[in-house]
């Protein structure tokens, strides 16, 4: 893929990122992101490179941003930039992980039985996928990463949150879709199924609606981050997506 079109992920990351904040400050080759209602959530209170920087720095510009907080969180959207941060972050006592900018490249499928859902359907789920993932966290914690997700509403022109169920009506799968039409960007973020209902579509059945939603509203760039270390990745590319790109964040505390 062109570095241009890698670029313009990068920066509807950028912005979304920005746009969804309740506050932004500026930092040498970056910005800082901060929302007070959700402040147990990491990706709501971060550190964002997402220009050329002095990497040795980036450590301290950190710890001044984040300072007030009980964690440290950095995301860093350029692969280059990413692995120059790499060792002085490590050094600091940061653990690193990397992720995969993966686009759809293949024919647009038909159907998909999900539908857009609030975010009072999806906070069951939510919150027993992160009683299972953090059981020792109070509930202030959860309710704060779950609810986080009203804030996305914010962060692109279009923010969809989709849900295939059971035959009974349960939420058995889920995502988020960002769409910005303007500039033919769109965004598959959090697929997510429950424990109970693996293996049986209902992932299938959310991916497609959101591809093909995306495409109505003449989304051509169609992308999604998964982990580079993780099976997820192969279940993407079995259905259309190839990695065009690599970004990484650092987490510590």
């Amino acid at each position: 893929m062109p570095d241009s079109e890698l670029q313009r992920i990068h920066s509807f990351q950028s912005a979304f990122a920005r746009r969804q904040a309740a506050r932004v400050v500026d930092l040498p080759g970056g910005f800082a992101v901060y929302d007070d209602d959700f402040a147990h959530s990491r990706a709501n209170n971060q550190v964002y490179i997402d220009e050329t920087a002095d990497f040795e720095a980036v450590p301290a510009i950190a710890e001044q941003a984040l300072g007030q907080l009980s964690h440290r969180f950095v995301s860093v959207l350029d692969d280059e930039a990413g692995k120059a941060c790499a060792q002085p972050l490590i050094r600091a006592g940061y653990t690193h992980f990397s992720y995969l900018i993966m686009l759809h490249e293949g024919p647009v499928p038909g159907g998909g039985d999900a539908h857009e859902v609030d975010l009072d359907a999806l906070r069951g789920p939510l919150t027993r996928r992160w009683r299972g993932l953090l059981p020792d966290v109070g509930d202030d914690v959860v309710h704060h990463l779950v609810d986080r997700r009203e804030a996305r509403r914010r962060g692109a022109d279009i923010v969809r949150f989709l849900a295939a169920r059971t035959e009974e009506g349960e939420v058995a799968s889920w995502a988020d879709l960002y769409l910005d039409p303007a500039t033919g960007m769109a965004q598959i973020e959090d697929l997510i199924t429950a424990e109970a209902h693996l293996r049986r579509g209902y992932a299938d059945a959310v991916l497609t609606a959101a591809l093909r939603m995306a495409a109505d509203k003449g989304c051509a760039t169609r992308f999604l981050t998964a982990d580079a270390q993780d099976w997820p990745r192969q279940w993407y590319e079995r259905r259309g997506f190839s990695a065009v790109g690599r970004s990484h964040c650092f987490q510590r505390g």
